[in-house]
């Protein structure tokens, strides 16, 4: 008997991380707040931070609002040099204030960069693949096509959690390739996946928003790796992407 309950309640997680992942937009509950665009994102990214936070925040110590990370902080003696995964949240007091931000990635192996050339550093045929939403710079992983996000109060340490989370997204050629995966510990709460980019612009946005659920982890992931490969848009077998924007609620102690 034991074991037929374990089963069943197996399968019934994977049913529903099954629908979580392809569901559309008839099918998420109301619960869910889901922002996505392709072509001129501005409207659906704007939307978005209205709903995670209409003030900006810039200091430590706040509970409501929002954070934005546009990786054009990054000074030019790390730019197309590896980062640190707590690059916007260190927890020395004399760090700038403006870097506590209180976001942490990490993945199994990878290099995160923060490049103003397209990646050409790296792969000299991604140069015209990949431009920056904002500023001049935009952010990847070059090495590994699945890394995580997780959040810290900013400034410090402590684990955080955030209700959303958005990410703007650099040349996504196939629909349902790039994707943002949402946890609660070990839970997942869905997999929403980017628009794949129209002739309006290169960019793509995801911006998802829990009522009822706090965020303590997002994980990214993608088709393959822009080191040691070419894009699809560029006569490869690959679709590469790359980031810009992030946006998300003040992280909160868990």
């Amino acid at each position: 008997m034991i074991r037929h309950k374990q089963l069943t309640f197996s399968l019934l997680y994977i049913s529903l991380f099954v629908y979580m992942s392809a569901c559309t937009k008839k099918d998420i509950p109301e619960s869910i707040l889901v922002f996505t665009a392709n072509g001129d994102i501005n409207k659906k990214l704007e939307a978005f931070r209205q709903q995670v936070g209409t003030t900006l925040n810039s200091s430590t110590g706040v509970t409501g609002g929002r954070r934005e990370i546009n990786w054009d902080a990054v000074p030019s003696d790390l730019i197309n040099n590896p980062l640190p995964g707590d690059f916007f949240n260190p927890t020395e007091t004399d760090a700038p204030m403006s870097r506590k931000r209180g976001l942490f990635y990490s993945a199994v192996g990878g290099e995160f960069i923060a490049s103003n050339n397209g990646f050409a550093s790296v792969n000299s045929e991604s140069a015209n693949q990949f431009t920056a939403f904002s500023g001049a710079n935009a952010f990847a992983n070059i090495s590994s096509s699945l890394w995580d996000a997780e959040f810290r109060v900013a400034g410090s340490a402590d684990l955080a959690t955030v209700k959303g989370f958005g990410l703007v997204f650099s040349d996504v050629d196939k629909e349902n390739n790039a994707f943002i995966e949402f946890f609660n510990e070990q839970k997942s709460l869905g997999r929403f996946y980017a628009p794949a980019k129209n002739s309006a612009s290169n960019f793509s946005f995801v911006g998802v928003y829990f009522k009822d659920e706090l965020i303590t982890k997002v994980r990214i992931g993608h088709e393959a790796t822009i080191l040691n490969n070419k894009d699809i848009s560029n006569g490869g077998t690959s679709d590469l992407v790359a980031f810009d924007d992030f946006i998300y609620s003040e992280p909160v102690k868990k």
